[in-house]
């Protein structure tokens, strides 16, 4: 991501849900575990995980889907409801629920401004899949606090601290 961040905009396959990304994601995953491959048809999925309100969306409609998770707490998948393409997710994301998004990036007008920050669950990725040495990749997930920029550390804590209160 560059310095200054502009708003990002994206949509569904069909065109009927689009929505405005006002805020620059905390961080972007490419996540390898089974469960994504198979929910996504592909070798992995790419997240950027955003507060909730800064994705507004701007047309078209939403349906949720519950899905179970390995952990038991389950997933949110939020699919346009013409199309079915997923848009976001919410997970149980330390309590946060509803309030951060995993935004997936393919459905971005221009997905080649999030790219990961680092690949997880990479112990289930496919094997002719490769990622580029210069890439952050983990076997399975990491330590947020030693991951993830001060920035988006700071906004992660001020998103708990209002949800908390």
């Amino acid at each position: 991501m560059s310095n200054k961040f502009e708003p990002l905009t994206g949509g569904c396959t069909c065109g009927l849900v689009r929505y405005t990304v006002r805020a620059e994601p905390l961080i972007v995953h490419a996540c390898h575990c089974r469960r994504c491959q198979n929910q996504s048809g592909g070798p992995h999925v790419i997240n950027a995980l955003l507060e909730a309100d800064h994705i507004e969306q701007t047309s078209g409609e939403l349906e949720s889907l519950q899905v179970p998770t390995p952990s038991g707490k389950g997933q949110t998948i939020v699919r346009c409801s013409s199309c079915k393409v997923a848009i976001w997710s919410h997970y149980d994301f330390g309590g946060l629920g509803q309030h951060i998004c995993f935004l997936r990036v393919g459905t971005l007008d221009r997905p080649d401004t999030c790219p990961p920050d680092v690949h997880i669950y990479t112990s289930t990725k496919l094997p002719w899949y490769l990622i580029h040495p210069s890439q952050r990749a983990v076997e399975e997930y990491y330590d947020t606090k030693t991951t993830w920029r001060p920035e988006s550390m700071a906004r992660l804590n001020a998103l708990r601290n209002a949800v908390s209160n």
